[in-house]
């Protein structure tokens, strides 16, 4: 992947393009054809919320340039901004998909799904049970036959029912990416918590002492908690996470390399690149050389 196979899609942007448009109202689409979507580019990033159940077939798909498999009665979860390309669909394959602007996004997540999506960074597949699965179903009969029936397709009363299909949607992948708070153990609390704020660290903090501030603990005891749940130190979880973000700068951004420096406050241009070639074994220019940035 390089710069130049990269678009970005806004909502906007799909109706145009796309088959199998069932509504767009400009803060929820729904379709239930996904074949068009490796036509638009070879990798694409979203700016608003993708949920795509699968009715039948099997889909291959990169987010964040980790391959997944998506088969019957799997929903996939792509949040804001991330890389998508689709690599494979089989002939037989049904899929539906549900894209939410980022507003309507926003209001419509909870507080646990929005903790529940460090989970979905690593594993953004979540298989239905059989219940699950006939609720979805529902769903679209209802909605499909509403759409497809003039006399019942009022746009308030299909926007409120596909609202209210994406909140229930978003709320089942919730009850399969969280535990009951109740019954957590105090170290799975701390734990979680330490993984959301590395994940909504935007400023490139890297040391374990100000996580562990911000926690209420020692370093030695976050430390600790992160070696019984995950088998690597905090250290290496804020390394991790940083040199993950520092690789999408450099490969998807037009940002040059003292730019993407400061915004992740490094006190220098050239600490920054020591770290970046300790990292990933090549100064920041040759790294974007070798993976044919801007080629």
């Amino acid at each position: 992947m390089n710069t130049k196979d990269i678009t970005t899609l806004k909502l906007q942007d799909i109706p145009p393009i796309s088959r199998g448009m069932k509504y767009y109202d400009g803060e929820i689409y729904f379709a239930d054809n996904i074949t068009s979507l490796p036509e638009i580019a070879s990798v694409f990033r979203v700016n608003f919320i993708v949920l795509l159940f699968c009715v039948e077939g099997e889909v291959r798909v990169h987010i964040n340039e980790k391959e997944y498999t998506i088969t019957q009665h799997d929903a996939l979860f792509a949040g804001l901004n991330s890389l998508v390309s689709v690599d494979y669909m089989s002939p037989d394959v049904s899929c539906k998909l549900c894209a939410i602007n980022s507003q309507l996004a926003f209001s419509l997540i909870s507080k646990g799904l929005a903790e529940a999506i460090i989970d979905l960074q690593d594993n953004p597949v979540i298989p239905f049970t059989p219940d699950e699965v006939q609720l979805m179903d529902k769903y679209y009969e209802l909605a499909d036959f509403k759409m497809t029936h003039p006399a019942f397709s009022q746009k308030e009363t299909v926007a409120s029912l596909l609202k209210a299909f994406a909140i229930d949607l978003l709320s089942l992948i919730e009850r399969h990416t969280t535990r009951d708070e109740s019954i957590l153990r105090q170290g799975d609390k701390l734990y979680r918590r330490f993984m959301y704020l590395v994940a909504s660290n935007a400023d490139g903090h890297r040391s374990v002492k100000s996580y562990a501030d911000q926690l209420c603990v020692t370093p030695k005891y976050l430390t600790s908690v992160c070696r019984q749940h995950s088998s690597r130190s905090a250290s290496d979880i804020i390394t991790n996470s940083l040199v993950s973000r520092i690789k999408q700068m450099l490969l998807y951004s037009d940002m040059s390399v003292k730019e993407i420096a400061t915004m992740l406050n490094f006190d220098n241009l050239s600490f920054f690149g020591k770290f970046v070639k300790k990292q990933l074994g090549h100064s920041p220019v040759n790294y974007r050389k070798l993976n044919h940035y801007g080629v």
